[in-house]
This record gives C-alpha cells, structure tokens and sequence, in this order.
C-alpha cells in the first residue's frame, strides 16, 4: 500500500508536480539541453498526441512489469508463511510481526532520499544523479538476489536481516518510477498512467496467491525443501533472471530523461521539454512569490488541512496492512496451505476492478473526491463490524473481499485527493505536503503488523475490531475535508 506501498507505497505519488526545466535535465546527461523555449507551442497538436503513444509504449509496458515483480517479491512472506515458514523456523505470530516491520522501518528510512517530492526541491538526492535505464533494473536486481537467500536461512534472525535489506533496496524503486514518468507526463495525462502503475500492485497479489499455491502444493518436500522454501527459490530466481533481461532490456527501451533520452530526435526531446514547460508555466505565474524551503515547510505543516488529510490516510494505510495477512486469514476460514493461496485471487480481482473504476469516474468528478472516500471506508467499516459479528466462513469469506475493495480503492484516491486539494498552493508547499502525508501513511504500517496474531485466530477480533475504528476515523477525517475544503478552500 504502497509502498505499494508495497502497494501502497507504490500508489501515492500519482499527482506530484512536474519537475521544471532544471529537473528535466539529468547531470549524467551526455550533453546539457540548450534553454527550450515555449513560444510558438501548440498544445494537443497530432505531432504531440503521436509522441505521447510513442512516450507509452516506452515506458508503461516496462514499469507495469517491474512494478508487478516488486510487489510480488514484497508480499510472498504471507504465502510462505501459512505454507510452514514461521513453524520451520521456530517463530511465534510476533516475530512474523517483526519481520513485517522490520521491511517497513528500512522502506521509510531510506524512501526520504529517494523522493521524488524531495527531489523536487533538491537536486542533490540519489535519483536525481543516474538513470532510470541504470538504476531501476540493479536494485531489482539486488533484492531479487536477496530473496533467492531467503530459502536457504535457518533462523528467525537470518530472515529478519534479509528483510530489512530487501526494504532498504526496494525503497528506491517506486520513487524512480515515479519520477520517471513525472518527467515525461503532463499533469492532466498522469492519471492514467500512474492508473496502470498502480494496478500492477493489486494484480501482483493474484498472481502471486496463484503462483505461491501451485509452487507450495507441486514441491513440497521436492530435494528434502520445504514448500515455502521452493516459493523464495522460484519467485526469487524468477524475479532475478527476469531482472538480468530487464536490466537488458532497459538499455533499449526504458526512457531516461527528456533531455538526454537517446532513442528520441532532436525534434521529439524538443517538444517533450517545451510541452511540460508549458504545463508548469500554466500552473505558476511568474509574478507570484515562490516561498523559500524552509517557508514552505512551514507552510505545508502549519496548515491544518494538511493534518486532517494524514489523519486520514494513516486510517486507510493502517488498515490496509490487512493484505498481508489475507493467506492467514484465509487459512483460518478452513481452507488448506496451498488453497488458502489460491482463495487470495479473488480478493485482489475484485479489488481491481473497484480502484479502476473509482479512478475512471473520479476524474470527471474531482468536486466528489472526499464524499466518495468516506462513502468506500464507510463500506470497509461495516465489513469489518461485521465480521466480528458473523462466523459464517462463506459470509466472512465475501465480506472480507468488499472489505479489500473498499481499501484498495481508497489507497489510491486519497493521495489525488490531497494533490488536488493543494492545487492551489506553491508546487514547494504541495512537493512537501504529499511528501508528509506519504511517509506518515508509510509508518501507519507499523502498528497495523500486529493485528493478528495466531492467538486471535480464527476470529481475530483484536485486529478487526482496531481497523473497524480505523476506517471510523478516516469516514470522519474525509467527510470532514469534503465540507470544509468547500468552504475554505487552500490557497497560495
């Protein structure tokens, strides 16, 4: 959820500002761009509507595949867990917790320097320094190699470590996604874009309840390995030499910067520059006051709008860390090892759907952002009320896929929401602003690592209960956006 988020994570950045001029230009460039001018462009010319699709099939195919293996990677410890994992290794539900949050701790800690909002505001950050080309496919590369090694511990320690390498490399990758594709993408065509983005992180949990189950049922006991070891064995070596193509690949296809891409003309570099110059320049006037840093943190934290809105997002990430546990929780309604895998599929098919439609009908309804917000957590409330209520497993089977529908789609339009509603505001103050909100969602996860512990099981009460007054909290933080930011709107 994030992070993707791992999904999450992920998701959240979908409306960050535009790099202007300077940031279009990578230092690693092999030539610095002449000034581009923005006189004489025209916009939604058919020459820019034929470079955008060219832009596309450049790009999304490629992160949507990247992103997919990432998020996979990140949540196959729910599927090794109920294969065996944690009994192997002598670990109780809180040292499985711990192994949660130690990926977490790393992702945050080292996400600061890698976001895309900071580097809006400082050029000195790391990904501003390579290429995306260079630096997405080696740290996929490294933590794919790193979940290879967690077939072949013997020790809750061992995993733990290992854990919190694989958050610290991962803690780039989303980042530099992003700021690749805010480097090529005007805002009013980022939706879309960072919509397949994001989707890769709900389809990679179906296929990874689709892969965990065949590799747990079909090796287990294959050479003397356990089931869960076979699952960071494949997925590992998968995710690994999957990475080595990509990483060839990327050289080919995966687009730098607009100002030192080679696999554009001269004509095509031009006009990628000049169309975003002209986005910012349509969002920020010239004669109005550009707030220094530390003007604009102060801005940015002194409003309280801005603390309403990480409120509410902390309300959606912490209950959203339910996705870790669906093969748990699954299990516990009867189902066997593997087939507690599989029954995870329907759960991120259905949440699919829901987020692709709720972001297709919000862009035309923007005005409707908060109203609908509290309308889905309201819908995961009362899912979860009532799955503390009812012990029917085919009831709490269906309620926990509504449930999912409603966080997942949450997930992704809070932070549009809290883009949007800045819109109005210095793109430091905004950069800044989503930055916060972000990493406060981020540590959200924490908390949410010990919900369920195998004790509560097959109720969990303990965690169902905390998330039903999770979503109260964010029902009442978005309702309460929706009617004040009507009547005091945010301003530069």
């Amino acid at each position: 959820m994030a992070s993707y988020l791992p999904q999450s994570k992920q998701h959240e950045s979908e409306h960050l500002e535009m790099p202007c001029k300077d940031d279009l230009e990578s230092p690693d460039s092999d030539k610095a761009a002449e000034p581009v001018s923005t006189n004489g462009y025209v916009p939604d010319t058919e020459e820019e509507k034929k470079l955008v699709r060219k832009i596309d099939m450049y790009l999304l195919p490629m992160i949507f595949l990247m992103y997919l293996w990432s998020y996979m990677d990140r949540t196959n410890i729910g599927n090794a867990k109920v294969a065996g994992m944690t009994a192997d290794l002598g670990m109780d539900s809180n040292q499985y917790s711990v192994t949660l949050v130690v990926f977490f701790v790393g992702y945050v800690v080292f996400e600061v320097p890698s976001n895309p909002a900071k580097l809006t505001i400082d050029r000195s950050m790391v990904l501003a320094r390579t290429r995306p080309s260079r630096f997405l496919p080696t740290i996929m590369f490294l933590w794919g190699c790193v979940t290879v090694g967690m077939a072949f511990i013997h020790s809750y320690e061992a995993l733990v470590g290992l854990r919190v390498v694989v958050g610290i490399l991962e803690a780039g990758f989303a980042p530099g996604v992003l700021l690749t594709l805010s480097s090529w993408y005007k805002k009013a065509e980022q939706s879309k874009r960072f919509a397949v983005y994001i989707s890769a992180a709900i389809l990679s949990g179906a296929f990874g309840g689709l892969l965990g189950g065949a590799i747990t049922e079909g090796l287990e006991g294959a050479h003397g390995l356990r089931g869960w070891r076979w699952l960071f064995i494949v997925e590992g070596v998968f995710l690994s030499t999957g990475t080595a193509a990509v990483s060839i690949l990327a050289g080919f296809i995966l687009l730098d910067f607009p100002a030192n891409t080679k696999k554009f003309s001269a004509r095509e570099r031009e006009l990628a520059i000049q169309r975003l110059l002209h986005d910012n320049d349509a969002q920020d006037s010239e004669d109005q006051h550009t707030p220094s840093h530390l003007e604009a943190l102060k801005l940015a934290l002194g409003n309280w709008r801005t603390w309403i809105f990480v409120v509410g997002y902390m309300a959606i990430v912490g209950s959203s860390t339910l996705s870790y546990f669906y093969p748990t929780l699954v299990q516990g309604l009867g189902y066997t090892s593997h087939m507690a895998q599989y029954m995870t599929i329907p759960i991120y098919v259905a949440a699919f759907v829901c987020t692709a439609v709720t972001g297709y009908f919000m862009d035309r309804i923007p005005q409707k952002r908060g109203l609908v917000l509290g309308c889905w957590m309201t819908v995961a409330m009362l899912c979860s009320v009532v799955i503390c209520a009812v012990y029917s497993l085919k009831a709490r089977y269906a309620l926990l896929v509504i449930m999912a529908s409603g966080l997942w789609a949450s997930n992704g339009l809070a932070l549009s929401y809290t883009s949007s509603s800045f819109s109005g505001a210095s793109k430091e103050v905004r950069a800044i602003t989503l930055a916060f909100v972000n990493a406060m969602g981020n540590l959200a996860q924490i908390y949410g690592a010990y919900l369920f512990p195998s004790k509560d099981a097959p109720k969990y009460l303990m965690g169902f209960g905390v998330i039903s007054g999770l979503c109260f909290t964010g029902v009442l933080a978005y309702i309460a956006l929706h009617i004040v930011l009507r009547k005091w709107p945010i301003k530069r």
